[in-house]
């Protein structure tokens, strides 16, 4: 590398690396020379984004644990079942690595996802620490875990359109699977608004020492 080659961050030589192709181009010149995407250091607003669809997800789980997320309606009457209604179900029955799954994946997988976006956010802020190697790992988990808890909604899907035996039995979903369904897309949308450089920024400035 020659001496007067550039050093420090691209975000202080004014770069910007493109949302959609990844091109480093100089934020000045406003869109993208390849793919005319626009330009920004950091995602706008993206701290205010995330908090705002993590506030919503907090405020769909709360139906989706308590309302029936399906009802089973047969010659003995219906009968509405929630997701731990299910869940408690499956393992009286002893289908345990049912019950492991879909609790996994419909009760623990939403709330650590919260908890995890709430940490970074913090970290982000400046109001929560952890080391960075954690942080990007929560990050990614996070990204790469948060699709596969809408399985309950995919599992009332396919009972509803499997289970066809006329006056003998009906299931059909309940308000729960659709508040399920947002808080799984809020959190992904969460997930996508957050800007992770802004955990490195928010790690130069403590590391920096003051002039």
């Amino acid at each position: 590398m020659s001496a007067d080659a550039p050093t420090g961050f691209a975000a202080e030589q004014g770069l910007a690396s493109c949302h959609t192709c990844g091109r480093l181009s100089p934020v000045a010149s406003g869109r993208c020379p390849r793919c005319d995407t626009p330009l920004h250091l950091r995602k706008p607003e993206s701290l205010t984004r995330t908090w705002a669809l993590l506030a919503a997800a907090v405020l769909f789980y709360i139906p989706a644990m308590g309302l029936p997320v399906m009802r089973v309606s047969g010659l003995g009457g219906g009968e509405d079942s929630t997701i731990m209604s299910g869940v408690i179900t499956f393992w009286q029955m002893g289908s345990y690595p049912v019950a492991i799954i879909i609790f996994t994946a419909s009760v623990l997988i939403p709330i650590l996802k919260i908890l995890a976006l709430i940490w970074l956010c913090l970290a982000a802020g400046g109001k929560l620490g952890g080391s960075s190697r954690a942080l990007a790992t929560t990050y990614h988990i996070t990204e790469l875990v948060g699709r596969w808890s809408m399985v309950d909604v995919f599992v009332v899907a396919i009972l509803a359109c499997l289970v066809r035996l006329g006056s003998l039995m009906t299931i059909t979903p309940g308000p729960a699977a659709l508040s399920f369904a947002a808080v799984v897309i809020l959190t992904m949308f969460s997930a996508m608004s957050f800007d992770p450089r802004l955990l490195w920024d928010q790690r130069r400035r403590m590391t920096t020492p003051a002039p």
